[in-house]
């Protein structure tokens, strides 16, 4: 693969995967869309790589705070804040490792790889974030995430599988819907993003990486790091820009992109 072919992806996959404008859709569009090839498994394993240490790294604080609760989650001690943020991201995982599995294992997934089906739900979702982000309040911040709507956010997060939807636009929807402040929203939904990346990494990796050869794992290792770089200058771009703006512009995009992508599937 060309080391444009391999930027191009990297730097679409790290952009979007934080925003919430689906990162699946967009690389889905990308071989649908211009006579550039599929970039396979593999490459769609090593790109998430890449966004997952951006955003442990982006977010290490709250990262180091769950992982220190593990141990204590485990002897089911959760006295303490880490414990607690540990369970409530293993609880919003899995509703998503669920159907996530029973997608693959039908096959049902790639039969969603259409782009009409993009179309329409970057549409429809992107309404329903605009429309949960204006009518809901800013009250709740992290230290409110309980249990309740950490399974919440998690059955938001399983229809995030659907492309074009947006995993990250699904869960903000949903902590908006909640009365989370925008930053603590995002703030949510990109930590759930962590176990999420992990969980489709271990089931989709080994056979990606089993079957690559030294130039497929070289092209991995390119990809990663460049999608390494565009995800943490997105997650910073996004965490900032919520300071002072709503999510209004994200929708704006998802309903132009939306409508162009069906007048293509239909025209």
């Amino acid at each position: 693969m060309t080391l444009f072919h391999l930027f191009l992806l990297a730097v679409i996959q790290g952009i979007t995967e934080f925003l919430p404008v689906s990162s699946s859709g967009h690389l889905i569009l990308l071989p649908a869309l211009t006579p550039l090839e599929d970039q396979g498994l593999l490459l769609d394993v090593a790109v998430h790589v890449g966004t997952l240490f951006a955003v442990c790294l982006y977010f290490r604080r709250d990262v180091a705070l769950a992982a220190r609760g593990i141990p204590d989650l485990i002897r089911w001690r959760i006295d303490n804040q880490g414990a607690w943020l540990a369970l409530c991201l293993a609880i919003a995982t899995v509703p998503v490792m669920i159907l996530g599995l029973v997608l693959k294992v039908t096959g049902a997934m790639e039969m969603m790889r259409s782009i009409a089906l993009i179309g329409w739900t970057m549409i429809i979702f992107g309404i329903v974030l605009y429309v949960t982000d204006q009518q809901g309040r800013e009250v709740k911040t992290i230290r409110n995430w309980g249990l309740k709507d950490a399974l919440w956010l998690g059955l938001w997060q399983a229809v995030a599988l659907i492309p074009g939807t947006s995993r990250s636009g699904a869960c903000i929807s949903g902590a908006r819907m909640l009365s989370y402040a925008r930053h603590d929203a995002a703030r949510i939904s990109m930590l759930m993003s962590i176990p999420t990346i992990i969980a489709s990494g271990a089931l989709m990796g080994g056979d990606a990486v089993a079957r690559a050869d030294m130039e497929g794992l070289r092209d991995g290792a390119i990809a990663a790091v460049i999608a390494f770089f565009a995800a943490w200058a997105a997650l910073a771009f996004m965490m900032k820009l919520l300071r002072h703006v709503s999510f209004t512009p994200y929708v704006v995009y998802r309903l132009g992109l939306g409508s162009v992508l069906l007048w293509v599937a239909y025209s």
